[in-house]
């Protein structure tokens, strides 16, 4: 793909600071489970938070492609600030094309500046890849709305300023799964931690709903038309998704790539046996594949046109082969790779984690047997 002159700006001023500011400092985040203080801020200042949302609401207004090249730099030195741009992105793209007005105002500008964090609450105990099966439940009251129920699997669950939260309002329109936004501090919300192998920087766990009271304005679109916005959202985030674990699997390969030259085994360096080389050059080449497809996919998004299965193709190959890519890296070094004093196991364990999350493989590859061969590949619920 032949990006612009602002767009290569964009990745190199975003690779620059991920190399000089994230990356010696990932494993620290790691060990003490936060972000550190300011880096939102930073991150914020130099508009790589939001930087799809438009201008008029603290955004660049930058194309789905340019978003994605930015997270892939960021991922580069810390897969978890990947994380955090694209559940901003996908939170923030949510808000403005369904949210009011005065909501998009109140939180997208504070989204952007790094100041506050959006987390999406979808992912249920009983209802992970069927989205249909909610149960949280949403009723209507005079002006408000009154959520009970538990959300699950939220990143960012204890840190987040406010939740994307779709619910079943009864008896409503369509689905009746209706999305609202839901500020953390409102009395009922209780909120917790999962202790997980990967991830630790941004966090996950549940969120409880107690009677929860939301004013009725806070409500994004039409009651019981949320389902089809969160699908559609989805397909933006995949292809996203795929680019920050390709970010994080290419500074293993660099760093790879630099221990070859330097480790020498027989009195050269072990770059001159194929066996060592030809694996990464194998992981480099896909890759380049999975970035390719990914900016394929954004491209789309940016042309208006259908985008599901390129993001669905993308969303099962790149995590599957970024974390291939980055255990043939830990191999390269040895006994030495076998060390928690590198971040090949660190990062193996946090791109594991989106083999899981916005969809497993299992159902990405469903979505494109569906898109091939119609409702021939839908299962029959009666033989489950």
């Amino acid at each position: 793909m032949i990006l612009s002159e602002e767009q290569h700006a964009l990745r190199d001023a975003s690779r620059r600071f991920a190399t000089e500011r994230l990356l010696p400092h990932y494993q620290q985040r790691e060990r003490e489970a936060r972000l550190e203080s300011g880096l939102l801020q930073d991150l914020g200042a130099l508009g790589f938070i939001g930087m799809d949302v438009s201008e008029s609401y603290g955004g660049m207004g930058a194309p789905a492609v340019t978003t994605g090249l930015v997270i892939e730099a960021l991922s580069y030195g810390d897969f978890n600030i990947g994380s955090l741009c694209v559940t901003q992105s996908l939170c923030g793209a949510l808000l403005e094309r369904h949210a009011h007005r005065e909501i998009c105002q109140e939180w997208l500008p504070r989204v952007c500046r790094g100041e506050t964090l959006l987390a999406l609450a979808l992912t249920e105990p009983g209802a992970g890849s069927d989205a249909g099966a909610l149960k949280l439940s949403a009723r209507r009251d005079g002006n408000s709305y009154v959520l009970n129920g538990e959300k699950n699997s939220v990143t960012f669950s204890d840190t987040a300023g406010a939740f994307i939260v779709f619910a079943r309002v009864a008896g409503g329109a369509g689905s009746g799964i209706t999305a609202f936004i839901v500020p953390a501090d409102l009395p009922g919300i209780r909120k917790s931690r999962f202790s997980d192998i990967g991830g630790h920087a941004t966090g996950r766990g549940p969120v409880f709903f107690d009677d929860v009271r939301v004013p009725a304005d806070h409500r994004l679109g039409d009651e019981g038309a949320a389902f089809s916005k969160v699908l559609g959202g989805f397909d933006y985030s995949r292809a996203l998704i795929a680019l920050q674990c390709i970010g994080a699997a290419q500074a293993s390969v660099d760093e790879a790539w630099a221990y070859t030259r330097e480790r020498e085994a027989f009195g050269v360096p072990i770059s001159r046996f194929q066996g060592v080389t030809f694996p990464l050059v194998e992981g480099e080449t896909l890759l380049a594949a999975g970035r390719q497809l990914s900016l394929h996919a954004l491209a789309l998004r940016d042309a208006g046109a259908p985008h599901t299965v390129e993001a669905a193709m993308v969303k099962w190959f790149g995590p599957k082969t970024a974390f291939d890519v980055i255990h043939q890296c830990l191999l390269t070094f040895g006994h030495y790779g076998w060390s928690t004093a590198l971040p090949h196991q660190q990062r193996l364990r946090d791109v594991m984690g989106l083999e899981i999350g916005d969809g497993t493989a299992g159902i990405m590859k469903m979505i494109v047997s569906r898109a091939r061969t119609g409702r021939a590949a839908i299962p029959d619920r009666r033989h489950y």
